[in-house]
């Protein structure tokens, strides 16, 4: 299944000094933040990407051009260097197209600029390039299949380091809560689309909200709850604790890194209950491949 990333806008709150590194290019770990979205992808077996590219695409386009296997892989180096032999390989099975969709186009605009890739498709997948999850891909499809929906899209708790504080009339405190206690939900994107999505975009509109304002009065919008891990890279604090995870080996979202048994709720259906449904990930056995 293909799959859209919406990796243009400028990301001011990430940018520092005069870089002109566009934020899905911020590095977690070893490599960018949109590698590992992709990477997510992949560990489902969906790895035909579009890349809506805007301010920056030449870095993201010299970084995919000149990809260095050996930074996130074991190797075996032969003959003085002449010979490199990877145990496992990241992008070698990858497609990436790599469209201009413009400077300052919305993320709406960026979709409708790579319609004809896409249009012909049952299903494909939209993303924003900078949000990580461990939400399960594959029981979000299967139920996206099963249903009517020209879109489904992730719903996650708010989530915010502040507190919320309730008052009464007076003035008195009558509660404080955690901010993602509150009975509400946000957009976490992971989008999954049938290509009825380009009859409700226009021109100079986004996807959110004026494309699905279109959509859920026809009952054609469909919200996945999640609560398990999920954030938004958008500070430079978010990246630093992500690049923290991700130096511990504790990023929840690698889900294709070798280690223990790791369980992770599932997506939330009218019947289920998080806290007795889990899914489990195995360890990947690999052997070396020459490069």
């Amino acid at each position: 299944m293909k799959v859209v990333l919406f990796c243009g806008g400028l990301g001011m709150r990430m940018r520092e000094g005069a870089s002109d590194v566009p934020k899905p290019m911020a590095i977690i770990g070893d490599r960018p933040l949109l590698w590992h979205v992709m990477r997510y992808y992949a560990h489902f077996g969906h790895n035909d990407f579009v890349l809506c590219l805007g301010y920056g695409a030449s870095v993201v386009k010299d970084y995919f051009l000149h990809y260095d296997e050996t930074l996130s892989n074991d190797f075996t180096m032969v003959a003085g260097g002449r010979d490199v032999r990877l145990f496992s390989s990241d992008i070698s099975d990858w497609n990436i197209t790599f469209i201009d969709t413009g400077l300052n186009s919305t993320i709406g605009e960026r979709l409708m600029r790579v319609r004809e890739h896409v249009e012909n498709e049952p299903m494909f997948l939209a993303n924003y390039a900078d949000t990580l999850t461990d939400a399960p891909l594959d029981e979000m499809i299967t139920a996206f299949d099963n249903a009517d929906s020209t879109v489904s899209m992730l719903a996650v708790p708010p989530f915010s380091s502040h507190h919320v504080v309730q008052i009464d009339d007076a003035g008195q405190v009558t509660g404080i809560r955690e901010f993602n206690q509150l009975t509400q939900w946000e957009n976490g994107g992971y989008f999954v689309m049938r290509p009825g999505i380009f009859d409700v975009l226009r021109e100079g509109e986004d996807i959110v909200p004026d494309a699905l304002n279109r959509l859920y009065p026809m009952g054609l919008l469909m919200a996945q709850r999640y609560t398990g891990f999920w954030r938004a890279i958008d500070t430079f604090k978010d990246r630093a604790e992500a690049d923290e995870l991700c130096r511990r080996g504790v990023a929840p979202w690698m889900l294709w890194r070798p280690r223990r048994l790791a369980s992770r709720p599932t997506i939330l259906t009218p019947e289920s209950d998080a806290s007795t449904q889990t899914t489990a990930e195995t360890e990947p056995t690999s052997e070396p491949v020459g490069v």
